[in-house]
């Protein structure tokens, strides 16, 4: 029997419940990263195309953070979050009866929308229902199911895929099962936010203002290059795993392109545990030393090598973006903080689709071991840029 709102567990079920729910949703929104290589076979789908409709993805979540950013202020956190969870399962419906590139595409955008609506407004709801005891955990939680469920989607479609029969079926109608559990979680969960009586829908502005570009232009830098490496390991990696590493196993795959994400939420975690200044220059140390291996486990051939690359550097996209996101929001004055900090998002999904489709379009002219190595050495020298312009910046403050 459900526990009763009078229950002293409920607040804690719900605060669960809602953690669930954003992780679920970020599941669905890499979980077709495994399955990129049937795609391919079935349908002749170039290295390219394959970028292409990563990218769709990246566009649906630019479209619903810019117009959707300031709506749950509005109309509350549970019509949004409902709105996110249906684009969800739509997505998975769309999936589920794909027969060729126009549904893909239509998944994937729809599947950004979700992304878009649930990175604010989940975040937000995460941190707003939890319980007075566990308000010191509720930011690693709404990280940790954010970054945690992007790393688990490719590993769960991985082991699914590989291991059961119906691949382009079964993963999608898991996720739907999920989704519909998720549904519940915040059926049963309370608004939080006193909606206005004439709600005013309007699009989030996006603009940095003067006095916050010392602050926003490396850590936009340092949070494009680990968004990008985010980027390269949902989209083309299962390329390269396949035909450059030499492993077609869909749950390697997953793994490896999670791997980046799990990363991620552990350096966020520790980033809190590093000195203040210390941390936006480590987090860029970071990601600089993780594209070594990435470009020596290509070359050589080498899935060790490039399994410690994606781990390396995904700390430091961890500790880089969280890092980033706390300075750029102490700089910024109290009526430019949503704009400002849209405004930095909005870079980072730019930096997981436009140097995506350049790979792309990079790996039909050449190779996809001079594309992979090219990749990371250009994301390793954007690291190396931010960190030059933060010490600058530190040495005219001394």
């Amino acid at each position: 029997m459900a526990p009763s709102k009078k229950h002293p567990w409920f607040p804690l079920l719900i605060f669960l419940g809602a953690a669930f729910t954003f992780s679920v949703t970020m599941i669905g929104t890499t979980m077709p990263t495994p399955l990129y290589p049937i795609y391919q076979d079935r349908f002749g789908f170039s290295d390219l195309m394959i970028t292409i409709i990563f990218a769709a993805y990246a566009g649906g979540v630019i479209t619903a953070l810019v117009l959707t950013g300031r709506w749950s202020d509005q109309v509350g956190r549970r019509p949004l979050l409902f709105a996110g969870l249906a684009c969800s399962i739509i997505s998975d419906l769309v999936f589920w009866q794909a027969n060729g590139l126009a549904m893909i595409l239509t998944g994937r955008v729809l599947s950004g929308l979700s992304a878009g609506i649930f990175t604010g407004t989940a975040t937000v709801a995460v941190l707003e229902l939890a319980p007075p005891h566990w308000r010191d955990k509720a930011t690693f939680f709404a990280t940790a199911a954010n970054m945690g469920g992007l790393g688990l989607g490719p590993m769960l479609a991985g082991a699914l895929s590989e291991y059961l029969p119906w691949p382009l079926h079964l993963t999608f109608l898991v996720h739907i099962a999920m989704a519909v559990l998720a549904v519940c979680c915040i059926w049963a969960a309370p608004e939080t936010v006193s909606k206005p009586a004439h709600p005013k829908l309007s699009i989030q502005r996006l603009s940095v203002p003067p006095e916050v570009l010392g602050v926003f232009i490396p850590a936009a830098i340092a949070g494009f290059a680990g968004f990008a490496m985010c980027g390269f390991f949902t989209s083309i990696a299962p390329a390269m795993m396949g035909k450059v590493l030499g492993y077609d196993n869909r749950l390697l795959i997953g793994v490896v392109a999670g791997s980046i994400f799990i990363a991620s939420t552990l350096g966020q975690f520790l980033q809190g545990r590093l000195p203040l200044r210390l941390r936006l220059p480590l987090g860029c140390v970071s990601l600089m030393l993780g594209v070594i291996p990435i470009a020596l486990g290509i070359y050589n051939q080498s899935l060790t090598l490039f399994i410690i690359g994606a781990v390396i550097a995904g700390m430091g996209q961890g500790i880089s973006f969280r890092a980033g996101m706390g300075a750029i929001a102490s700089a910024s004055p109290t009526g430019e903080k949503a704009a400002v900090t849209s405004t930095f998002f909005v870079v980072a999904y730019v930096a997981i689709s436009v140097p995506v489709i350049g790979l792309g379009v990079m790996a039909t002219l050449t190779s996809l071991t001079t594309t992979g190595i090219s990749f990371a050495a250009v994301m390793g020298s954007l690291a190396a840029l931010a960190l030059v312009l933060l010490i600058r910046r530190d040495r005219a403050e001394a």
